[in-house]
């Protein structure tokens, strides 16, 4: 397995440091081997070079099984340089049309949704990754006067709405839920009544072909109400980049916040590269002194195992983790968690 590592910025590189001593103890035990290129790319890089991805660095990539990201963002770098220079351009050139986001309340973990445990919030959100609003296609007419238009177009295509909708129905299987299996697509088809319309119109026609799979449909509005109310009701949820982008925000809060939570950026083809990450940002006030939580981080290699083959590996990580912060940790809180990011990465690794 051949793994690029990019540390990135601020307590990035804290957070990665654990997730590989995890990956390093984990592969002693289950008997593989891997091979890491450590890549520097982020602020610092950035402000020296004026670069944020190389010459050839895409092609680098492309010679890897997968990416680890630990995080971006750096103080003295204007806000989405970096994520949209980086992030986007590698979700796009390497073609990672699947987001993937489990949304699962850890044991020990606090929610703010009363009466709910871990057994209530346990789902997973499937965005796709390369279309819609997030194209880059729009303008400007008559920037800066009175008469300015700004567009901002959404783009799906019928391949982009048919890979991603039968991944979803594939992994919905796959999950097997013992609840039952269920796909919930999320969207907004009384209002967007062209894209939505195309998305709508696939699904019902790859769902034909899934006949085990409930194949269901909420709102978007609907669907946060119900994050809220009601989270069991969830299997796997499939929804555009946008509005995935938001509802996995709202689905971090509920399972205890931004540093618990991780996700992956996913090419499924054959040879394709796939990229995971923690979805907390880079916390660069916290950088160096040794109290950010790195269970989200330890998540997101869990995932790289899960989807590189090493299925057995990723649920073992997992429940480590869970072992963790169901008796360990006193809070998931940087400061606060009764342990330093290091003891947390050796906690994790003697739970294995």
């Amino acid at each position: 397995m051949k793994i690029a590592v990019i540390g990135g910025d601020g307590t990035g590189p804290e957070v990665t440091r654990e997730a590989l001593k995890v990956l390093a103890a984990v592969a002693q035990d289950e008997s593989f081997t891997y091979e890491l290129t450590d890549l520097d790319w982020g602020g610092e890089r950035y402000l020296e070079t004026g670069e944020i991805i190389p010459e050839g660095g895409i092609e680098t990539l492309r010679l890897h099984d997968s990416i680890y990201l630990g995080a971006v963002g750096h103080p003295d770098v204007a806000p989405g340089v970096i994520e949209k220079g980086l992030l986007l351009t590698l979700r796009f050139q390497l073609d990672q049309y699947i987001n993937l986001r489990p949304v699962k309340l850890y044991p020990g973990v606090e929610t703010p949704l009363a009466g709910k445990g871990p057994e209530d919030i346990d789902f997973v959100v499937v965005r796709e990754n390369t279309e819609d609003l997030y194209a880059g296609i729009g303008g400007f007419l008559k920037k800066g006067t009175a008469d300015e238009v700004a567009t901002q177009t959404a783009i799906y295509s019928r391949k982009g709405c048919e890979r991603w909708l039968r991944w979803a129905f594939e992994y919905t299987q796959k999950r097997n839920n013992p609840k039952g299996k269920r796909l919930t697509l999320v969207g907004k088809t009384n209002v967007l009544t062209f894209g939505h319309d195309l998305i709508w119109r696939t699904f019902q026609e790859i769902a034909d072909d899934y006949p085990d799979v409930e194949a269901d449909y909420n709102h978007v509005d609907a669907c946060c109400m119900w994050f809220v109310k009601n989270p069991e009701y969830y299997d796997v949820i499939a929804t555009t980049n946008m509005f995935g982008d938001i509802i996995t925000d709202l689905g971090a809060m509920i399972q205890g916040g931004m540093g618990v939570a991780a996700g992956g950026n996913i090419n499924p083809d054959p040879g394709g590269t796939s990229m995971y990450e923690p979805m907390g940002g880079s916390a660069p006030k916290y950088t160096g002194q040794d109290v950010i939580n790195p269970i989200a981080a330890i998540g997101a290699m869990g995932m790289l195992l899960e989807h590189s083959g090493k299925p057995a590996a990723g649920k073992r990580v997992l429940n480590a983790i869970q072992s963790v912060t169901g008796n360990k940790m006193k809070s998931q809180s940087a400061g606060k968690m009764g342990f330093s990011t290091t003891e947390i990465g050796d906690l994790v690794c003697e739970a294995l």
